[in-house]
């Protein structure tokens, strides 16, 4: 893009308001094409006569719009706008953050690390169909009542090495991403700080912005979260709570040690900052570190639930916290969810009461495996982290590979993975060129293959394999 300068006459307001206002409204008159590449920060801030900082914060406000995209290294590109009428006879999929909402069709799903499938339906329709001859008047009507069997249900779930919950700090939710955010609603104001690392499960900072929340990223290292960092941001920023997943983090799959949780968590008790513990791969793994909450009992809350061992369409989760916070966070579990269903609470601990939750994790576990063997023997070579019995692998480009055009070339091969912007908590300068990709999804084993013979390809012949343009 060239011979473009922003025009602020028929403007006002703040000056990075107003270049993203004429930035847009050239976008919307045709004068920047979808595709094109804005003009560097710097480059841009020298022609108008302002700050790099000015014209990187009406970027970003582009970004938020929808408008563009970008990466670092790589520049900033005008996303396609789309006709109303064409939209409604051909709609292109919506993206959150980077991921596709609504997957394209014919495409691999390996953008998704739910339960594979090894027969849950059979098992889950026969436990609905017994409920609803059993409870018909709880269905007809809202949740008032907690039964004993759902909590109970939820220490079972949760428990793990020699973590045992207290039945009166369970807290049965509408799954695991529910459970946490009912957490933060109940436990910070807007405003607050909440930490992160720079890669993580990034919808719970997002939604967390959502409602008003601040973010403050930690650094990490080959060993995972850097204690260190965390006391220098507790110092800065005095976060209220910080979220993480100790055990077979998302999406790089790093183990905290245990002397590293008991830093955290002496830490957290320094600065008064409440931890929230997602263990929801932890509990596929065999790692036998200590939980992180049997460090810090008093202010660690975990978070678990069926998604990735059972079965993530029956949307069962459980928390447990310090009993001081459990009528808060399920309060506002009730406030953010609307409230949760008898139906899916009922057969989520039936399931875990009968040991048949336990069975479906055994036998998720045994197609993960498989299918992960097959991930290390066709990229044998490259750089990757894979655990047994976790559904996901985090792969290190090799140069020149920048991650999202990495994806954008599996994209092209009939394959859905993330980049790393997926899981970037807030705005990070760091680069990580790596790429996220499941293995749980497609139907058969010989997708797995297939899916990931395209990466083998794409990664052997490099960039001059792959051109963006026809």
């Amino acid at each position: 893009m060239t011979n473009w300068l922003p025009d602020f006459s028929a403007s006002s307001g703040p000056l990075y308001q107003r270049l993203a206002d004429s930035i847009e409204t050239d976008i919307d008159r045709g004068l920047i094409a979808a595709g094109a590449k804005l003009p560097p920060q710097r480059d841009l801030a020298y022609d108008i006569g302002t700050t790099v900082g000015t014209v990187g914060r009406a970027y970003q406000l582009l970004r938020e719009r929808g408008l563009v995209s970008g990466e670092v290294g790589r520049g900033t590109y005008v996303l396609g706008r789309h006709d109303t009428k064409t939209d409604l006879l051909a709609p292109d999929p919506q993206v959150e953050g980077t991921r596709f909402i609504d997957a394209p069709r014919g495409k691999l799903r390996f953008d998704s690390t739910a339960a594979p499938d090894t027969g849950q339906g059979a098992i889950v329709a026969d436990v609905l169909s017994r409920t609803a001859q059993e409870h018909p008047y709880e269905i007809s009507s809202y949740t008032r009542d907690f039964p004993n069997r759902w909590v109970e249900a939820g220490c079972s779930w949760l428990s793990r090495n020699s973590f045992r919950p207290s039945p009166d700090g369970i807290v049965p939710t509408l799954g695991t991403h529910a459970a946490v955010m009912a957490a933060i609603a109940a436990l910070t104001t807007p405003g607050d700080y909440i930490v992160f690392e720079h890669l993580t499960y990034s919808q719970i900072s997002r939604s967390a912005g959502l409602i008003g929340r601040r973010t403050a990223l930690v650094t990490s290292d080959a060993e995972g979260l850097d204690p260190e960092d965390f006391e220098r941001v507790c110092a800065q920023k005095h976060p209220k709570m910080m979220f993480l997943m100790p055990t077979a983090k998302n999406p790089t799959l790093v183990t905290l040690s245990a002397t590293r949780r008991e830093a955290i968590a002496r830490v957290a008790r320094e600065y008064n900052v409440i931890l929230i513990e997602d263990d929801l791969y932890g509990d596929l793994t065999d790692d036998p570190t200590p939980l992180l909450a049997e460090h810090a009992p008093e202010r660690t809350i975990v978070a678990g639930g069926l998604s990735k061992s059972v079965a993530a369409g029956v949307r069962g989760g459980w928390l447990a916290c310090p009993p001081a916070y459990r009528h808060r966070i399920r309060v506002a579990h009730k406030m953010l969810t609307g409230g949760l269903p008898f139906l899916l609470a009922e057969l989520c601990s039936r399931l875990v009461l009968s040991g048949q939750a336990s069975e479906m994790r055994k036998r998720s576990i045994v197609e993960i495996n498989a299918r992960v063997a097959i991930v290390r023997e066709t990229l044998a070579g490259f750089d990757f982290n894979a655990l047994d019995n976790v559904p996901f692998v985090w792969l290190t480009l090799p140069d020149p590979w920048l991650s999202g055009t990495f994806k954008n070339a599996c994209l092209e091969h009939g394959v859905l993975i993330d980049d790393e912007d997926e899981f970037k908590a807030g705005r990070s300068e760091q680069v990580f060129h790596g790429v996220r990709f499941g293995v749980s999804q497609p139907e058969r084993r010989e997708d797995i293959a297939g899916g990931v013979g395209v990466i083998r390809r794409l990664l052997d012949e490099g960039r001059a394999g792959y051109d963006s343009f026809s």
